[in-house]
């Protein structure tokens, strides 16, 4: 308990919970100035992006090793940061057809917390540790602890069951130098300065974690062959948007026309690689699946190019 106290009082030297004197009359400003003002405001996220970019790709490089080898990825986080986890795990299965199980969202205070403030949660060192460690944990996996502050106990215990179990831990925070950071193997610290409303770290802190977890996701699906190119090869096509989707990736990747495309995604299950492998190879289905599955899946192994 008392470490929980020394890090709330801590809190009030991190640069995510100063004033910034330009918006000090924010209240007197119009609709469109204060609209402008956080704008220009979130102009400063890609800076301070920019400068955590090699500890982006580090994170990455070493979560994509230990999925590669069928490892998974587990976003913890509490408040905003908890449900900027559960966004980004949610959105992989229908972006790359990954399963549900492969990246996961970790929230304080269970699915209540998605739409509904847990007072406490975030202060509980153990409950992150004992939400983690649920999964059972393997050297494969990579926990990645959300945190704006960079010292919320919640994620803390997650990435110490990470830690514990071998697996990659990963730590984003918003202010430096924060104690996420060294309680993880890949600490990634974007500091975006204070907010236009002082203290409210779903603004800027909340654009740069989503812009991180967006990289941290995407580019790993990228390393796992999901894509084809900058394609969406691994779509899920679920309903009708999607499929329309996928009947044009193929018609891009392989140049056929609408009525071969959609004949071969027909015979391939709905699936693009499959019905792109099949048609440029000229293989049956059959054989185009296999192909995919001797290469792990990646397109352009299979196609030999």
């Amino acid at each position: 308990m008392e470490l929980i106290v020394e890090q709330a009082e801590a809190i009030s030297e991190a640069t995510t919970e100063s004033v910034d004197p330009r918006y000090a009359d924010l209240d007197l400003l119009s609709t469109q100035q204060i609209v402008s003002a956080m704008n220009q405001a979130e102009m400063e996220v890609p800076r301070a992006i920019e400068a955590a970019i090699p500890q982006i790709t580090a994170a990455i490089d070493a979560i994509a090793a230990g999925m590669n080898e069928g490892g998974r990825l587990f976003y913890v986080g509490a408040g905003t940061s908890g449900r900027l986890g559960v966004l980004d795990a949610s959105e992989c299965p229908p972006t790359f057809s990954s399963d549900p199980s492969q990246v996961v969202g970790i929230i304080a205070g269970g699915e209540e917390a998605l739409r509904n403030a847990i007072e406490g949660a975030e202060d509980d060192y153990q409950a992150g540790y004992e939400a983690a460690k649920e999964f059972e944990l393997r050297a494969t996996d990579a926990v990645v602890g959300i945190a704006a502050s960079g010292r919320t106990p919640y994620a803390l215990g997650a990435v110490a069951a990470g830690r514990e179990a071998g697996a990659t831990t990963v730590g984003i925070s918003n202010n430096s130098p924060a104690v996420l950071s060294d309680a993880v193997d890949f600490p990634i610290e974007v500091v975006v300065g204070p907010e236009v409303l002082s203290g409210s770290t779903r603004l800027k802190a909340g654009s740069a974690q989503k812009q991180v977890l967006n990289m941290i996701s995407t580019a790993t699906m990228v390393r796992l062959g999901k894509t084809y190119g900058n394609l969406m090869v691994d779509v899920s096509a679920s309903n009708k948007k999607l499929q329309v989707r996928a009947r044009n990736l193929v018609m891009r990747v392989t140049g056929c026309d609408k009525r071969a495309a959609e004949d071969a995604l027909a015979l391939a299950d709905g699936s693009v690689k499959v019905a792109s492998v099949a048609i440029l190879r000229e293989v049956s289905p059959a054989t185009a699946r296999e192909l995919l599955e001797e290469h792990g899946g990646n397109m352009r192994a299979a196609l030999g190019n």
